[in-house]
C-alpha cells in the first residue's frame, strides 16, 4: 500500500466544512418543508462523508506511526501487527467513501422503471442478424433468472432466421438500472456459418436500453399521433394473417415512427406501440434536459450512457472484452447463456468510478 496515495487523497475534510455550513442553514432557515428536507438529506451525507474522513485521517495517522517503529527490534512486532490492523482499516474506509459518493452521485429516479430493449444489426449481413438473435437470447435468459418478464413488441426476422431489428419490453423492478450501460455497439468476431474457408468475420449489432414511461412521464396528446392499421407480414415480406392487426403511429411533431404486429389483436398492438412511443419520447426528453445541464456529472454520465463500440465477442478466444473498462471475461458461452450478472455489476462500478474520478479533478 502506497500510505502517500492515501494521505493527498484525504488531507483535507471538507465535507466536514459542508456539514457545519449546512447545520447553519437549517438552524436559520426561513423556507418551505420541502427545502428543509433537501437541506437535511445533504446534511445526512455530508455528515456521514466527514466521519468517514476523520476515521480514515486517523487510521493514516496511526499507520505512520508505526512504519516509524518498524526498524525498532524492540517494538517491530507490534509495529507490524499495527501496520496491517490500520492497513486494512484505510483500506475499508477508502472503499466505504467511493461507494457512498457513488450512491450520491449516481442515483437516477429512472432506475426502479422496466425498460424497452431495441436490438438491430449493423455491420456484416446475415452474420450481424444472427449476433442480434445472440444478443436477444442472452439478456432474455438473464431477465428470466431475474423473473423478469419479457415480451416482445416488434420483430424483423431475415430468410436465415436472424433478426434485423427485434424490440422488447422486459418489465420488473430495477431492470433499468441492471441494464441501462448495455446501450451501445456491441461486435462479434467468429466464423460465420456460411464462410466455407475459415476466415474470421466481424460483425456488429446496437443495443438500447430505453426505460419504461407511464402516462404521468409523457402526455401525448390525442392529435399529435397519426394511426395505421395494416395486415401484419413475416420474414421476406409474405403477409401473415388476413385482418388488419398490425399498428404503425406516427408522432407528429417529432416525426417519431413506431409499429406492432406481434399480436392477433389490433387493441394489444396499439397498447404495446404507444408504449414503445412513450419510451423513445421520454428517451429524447432525457437526452435534452442532459444537453441543457452543462455541469461535468451529467456530460460524462451522458458520454458513457452512449458509447460507441463498447463490447467485443471473441468466438475463437473464447472471450468477452468491455472496451469501456478494458477488462476481459474468458467464458463466452456462460455469458451468451445469460450469465452476465459480473459482467452487468464490473461494467457499472468501472464506469461509475471513471465518472467520479473526472468530476473531482474538475
Amino acid at each position: 500500500m502506497d500510505i502517500r496515495v492515501f494521505e493527498e487523497k484525504y488531507k483535507k475534510n471538507t465535507a466536514f466544512d459542508k456539514q457545519k455550513s449546512l447545520e447553519k442553514k437549517i438552524a436559520h432557515a426561513h423556507t418551505t418543508r420541502e427545502d428543509i428536507s433537501k437541506l437535511n438529506t445533504q446534511l445526512s451525507y455530508y455528515s456521514t462523508f466527514a466521519t468517514k474522513v476523520t476515521q480514515i485521517q486517523k487510521a493514516i495517522s496511526n499507520w505512520k506511526q508505526a512504519n516509524d517503529l518498524i526498524q525498532d527490534q524492540e517494538m517491530s512486532e507490534l509495529a507490524k501487527t499495527e501496520l496491517n490492523k490500520n492497513q486494512e482499516v484505510i483500506e475499508r474506509l477508502d472503499k466505504e467513501i467511493v461507494e457512498i459518493q457513488i450512491k450520491k452521485e449516481f442515483v437516477d429516479k429512472d432506475d426502479d422503471k422496466s425498460v424497452i430493449l431495441e436490438i438491430r444489426a449493423g455491420a456484416g449481413g446475415d452474420e450481424a442478424a444472427l449476433f442480434a438473435v445472440n444478443l436477444f437470447r442472452m439478456y432474455k435468459i438473464y431477465s428470466t433468472n431475474k423473473n423478469w418478464t419479457v415480451s416482445t413488441i416488434h420483430e424483423n426476422v431475415t430468410q436465415a432466421g436472424g433478426y434485423k431489428e427485434i424490440i422488447s419490453q422486459i418489465s420488473g423492478k430495477g431492470v433499468y438500472k441492471a441494464l441501462k450501460y448495455e446501450s451501445g455497439v456491441h461486435r462479434v468476431q467468429r466464423i460465420p456459418v456460411t464462410e466455407s474457408s475459415g476466415r474470421i468475420h466481424t460483425s456488429t449489432a446496437s443495443v438500447a436500453i430505453l426505460p419504461e414511461a407511464k402516462d404521468i412521464d409523457i402526455k401525448i396528446k390525442s392529435e399529435d399521433i397519426n394511426i395505421e392499421v395494416m395486415r401484419a407480414s413475416g420474414a421476406g415480406g409474405q403477409c401473415v394473417n388476413r385482418t388488419d392487426s398490425a399498428v404503425r403511429i406516427t408522432h407528429l411533431p417529432t416525426g417519431i415512427v413506431v409499429s406492432c404486429q406481434e399480436t392477433k389483436h389490433q387493441a394489444q398492438n396499439k397498447e404495446k406501440a404507444m408504449q414503445l412511443l412513450r419510451a423513445r419520447l421520454y428517451e429524447k426528453k432525457r437526452s435534452e434536459e442532459a444537453k441543457k445541464r452543462s455541469d461535468m456529472r451529467s456530460s460524462q454520465i451522458g458520454t458513457a450512457m452512449r458509447a460507441e463500440k463498447i463490447r467485443t465477442y471473441n468466438y475463437p478466444q473464447n472471450r468477452v472484452t468491455d472496451h469501456r473498462i478494458k477488462k476481459s471475461w474468458h467464458n463466452l458461452d456462460k455469458i451468451l447463456d445469460g450469465d452476465i450478472q459480473q459482467i452487468l455489476d464490473e461494467v457499472r462500478n468501472g464506469i461509475q468510478l471513471k465518472i467520479l474520478e473526472k468530476i473531482k479533478n474538475v
